[in-house]
């Protein structure tokens, strides 16, 4: 036998297995309640409006700055070697400019083990052959046994070569990779969902890239391709959540067809919100781990990914919610 609650909702009474008490319904574990009754769109104009200033910033300091474009864009040479005795920064910098292998930047990365072993990071703007002793020598080759001939337990640990050419369709095809990302999301979410929501969800992903984009204007680390997958994989994340807090405000909106629409935004939100803070807490997580612990290499990708996901969060809740309210007053649905 079912009961309707005054909601109208019907609850079914407990299981009794046969011969024994009643057996209570599970209870799942939430993080945060379903009931915290917070009114997020009361701040929508203030989230938005901050969220856009600091993205004009960004935009601001890549006209100013421009992004630093690491040697997989610009074409180069990218070479890292293992030092296992004292050196000094300053006099291997004196090396490589007595080397003449052109315009180079050389940094000392974080110290290996027991602080013995150092790895030096040496970029170069050339990736062409150079003479040296009448032979032909590649770059990473003149560099190596250059700052050999100093430092003898000097080890080539990685090496990366990349034409100018090559660099810039590599731009492009990043460029065209994020464009087409975006509007896959557009047309997905306006057949999943209808245009509203699609323009939400685009509204805040390009927004999650760019507040990532204008992180790394702001720092100056490198754009990589390592970068662009992470950026890829942000707008992916991003838009995963909002489709989790979308489909619950369209499920509201059909079984509360009385309620006023920002009760059932706000509702929505709230109902999924355990959800989104178990989910981008658990990535969270992991990233951390990669940024502290992953090397140089997954150090930008972490990085970009730290960014991305509290964005990407955040902008779930006080970018694409909000936008589908106001486009929802602003150019109401026709009713059937």
């Amino acid at each position: 036998m079912e009961s309707t609650t005054a909601k109208g909702k019907s609850t079914k009474p407990p299981r009794t297995p046969a011969g024994g008490p009643p057996v209570a319904p599970p209870k799942f574990f939430h993080l945060v309640p379903n009931n915290l009754g917070i009114d997020y769109l009361r701040w929508r104009w203030w989230s938005i409006g901050i969220s856009w200033a600091v993205i004009a910033v960004g935009i601001g300091l890549f006209f100013a700055k421009g992004f630093n474009y690491g040697i997989d864009f610009t074409g180069g040479t990218l070479i890292q070697v293992q030092v296992s005795e004292p050196a000094d920064i300053g006099h291997m910098r004196e090396i490589l400019d007595a080397s003449k292998v052109g315009p180079f930047t050389l940094q000392a990365l974080a110290a290996v083990g027991d602080s013995k072993q150092q790895d030096y990071l040496i970029v170069l703007g050339g990736f062409l052959k150079a003479e040296a002793d009448g032979k032909s020598q590649n770059l990473a080759q003149k560099v190596e046994s250059d700052l050999k001939a100093k430092y003898p337990t000097l080890t080539t640990r990685r090496v990366e070569s990349v034409g100018p050419k090559v660099g810039e369709e590599l731009r492009q095809h990043a460029f065209y990779a994020i464009a087409f990302s975006l509007f896959a999301i557009l047309l997905y979410i306006w057949l999943r969902f209808e245009w509203r929501y699609s323009v939400g969800a685009v509204v805040a992903t390009a927004h999650d890239v760019l507040i990532v984009l204008a992180a790394f204007v702001l720092t100056q680390k490198e754009i990589t391709l390592t970068v662009v997958a992470a950026v890829l994989t942000i707008a992916g994340f991003s838009v995963n959540d909002t489709v989790v807090v979308f489909d619950r405000i369209r499920e509201n909106t059909r079984r509360h067809l009385k309620t006023p629409y920002a009760q059932i935004v706000n509702e929505s939100i709230n109902q999924t919100l355990s959800r989104t803070v178990l989910t981008s807490g658990t990535v969270f997580l992991v990233v951390i781990v990669m940024f502290f612990f992953g090397g140089e290499i997954l150090h930008d990708f972490a990085f970009a990914m730290l960014i991305g996901v509290l964005v990407g969060t955040y902008s779930s809740i006080f970018q694409a919610a909000p936008i589908v309210y106001m486009l929802h007053q602003w150019m109401p649905p026709k009713v059937k």
